[in-house]
């Protein structure tokens, strides 16, 4: 390992021993541990009937995979995950969050589906979610609420 990822996985570590009194200050233990994961591009088109879609990346800069098991939000009390395959939506347990890769979840393919809104959010709101993971503490995200139509562009 060069310096600057032996300096990164030391740092990581020590922040892993300072947050969770009793673990290893092994950095093997701790990357092993809890992948390191980050959100971006969230958001919500806003629902023009009572569900809606979610889309967002999740980035694993880690040597660790991970899984996105399941999604929480109190907009809705039926928060499921969906994959797209073959132009058919359907609920899946989990998604794969390859080692140093990423979870793409984007209109037309995988997505989170929230069922019989409890409201509907405008244009402009922002609607907090919680994503739970199979080895990473859960990530608390706000997703914008974009225009019905929205679809940022893909790379």
């Amino acid at each position: 390992m060069n310096r600057r990822t032996t300096t990164l996985s030391a740092s990581v570590a020590l922040a892993a021993a300072l947050a969770l009194t009793g673990c290893s200050s092994s950095t093997e233990a701790s990357e092993d541990g809890k992948p390191d994961l980050k959100v971006s591009g969230a958001f919500m088109p806003q629902p023009v009937m009572d569900m809606a879609g979610g889309f967002l990346t999740i980035k694993n800069d880690s040597g660790t995979a991970d899984k996105l098991t399941s999604v929480t939000s109190a907009i809705s009390d039926d928060v499921t995950i969906h994959e797209t395959k073959d132009q058919k939506m359907r609920e899946v347990k989990s998604f794969d969050i390859p080692a140093n890769g990423e979870l793409k979840l984007a209109r037309g393919g995988n997505h989170i589906m929230f069922m019989e809104l409890k409201k509907k959010p405008k244009q402009g709101e922002k609607v907090g979610i919680e994503l739970h993971f199979e080895k990473s503490d859960p990530i608390k995200v706000d997703l914008p609420v974009e225009a019905a139509g929205h679809n940022p562009q893909q790379h």
